[in-house]
């Protein structure tokens, strides 16, 4: 973003020009390699959806948005768009609770946007709530039965921030029934990554 406003219906996976978040995808973790960071929704090709143009040297924070942003909220509290916009920009600076602060303002005015409740348990997560974070997941999932990247952020959470690998298991075979031939975002079949950590427990 000094990017452009970006629009969050979709909700499918695939990898976009920049990561919003850092994904770490490391050869070595848990259960054989499976450690990589939650990854927000709009990190990802949607039809009809612009992809956002990489930050400007001159402005890598994107003070000059989030202030023009910060106004157009006050100056109108129900611009659902601004809000969104918003979170999004203080989510691209590292500004977590800022971000959710925005993001929750956006929810009070739509509660039913799947995208936005995943990108504010992104949040949560890299604030160091992973308990809150799973609530949103599973918001958005309540809101969007067949959201994908929620049930892959949930899974990443209970592995790695809650050594849940039970609950991982059970959030990622979920999404297999959604989509059979999921991805993780290191690039691994999401069917192999379970099948590797069910090897493993019963070892």
């Amino acid at each position: 973003m000094a990017k452009q406003s970006r629009k969050v219906e979709g909700q499918y996976v695939r990898k976009e020009t920049f990561w919003l978040v850092t994904l770490l995808a490391l050869s070595v973790g848990f259960f054989g390699g499976v450690m990589f960071g939650v990854f927000k929704t709009d990190t990802v090709d949607m039809p009809g959806r612009p992809a956002p143009a990489p930050t400007t040297a001159t402005d890598p924070n994107n003070a000059g948005m989030i202030a023009a942003l910060e106004k157009e909220t006050r100056s109108n509290p129900g611009n659902l768009d601004a809000w969104i916009s918003l979170g999004n920009a203080y989510f691209d600076s590292n500004q977590y609770e800022k971000s959710i602060g925005a993001y929750r303002q956006a929810l009070e005015i739509n509660p039913n946007n799947a995208n936005v409740w995943t990108d504010m348990g992104v949040m949560y997560r890299r604030n160091g709530n992973p308990q809150e974070a799973i609530k949103a997941f599973e918001k958005a999932m309540e809101t969007d039965p067949k959201h994908e990247v929620s049930r892959m952020n949930k899974g990443i959470v209970l592995l790695h921030d809650l050594q849940d690998a039970d609950g991982a298991i059970e959030a990622w075979e979920e999404l297999l029934e959604i989509n059979p031939v999921a991805m993780a975002p290191t690039g691994r079949s999401v069917d192999e990554m379970v099948q590797q950590m069910k090897k493993q427990k019963s070892q």
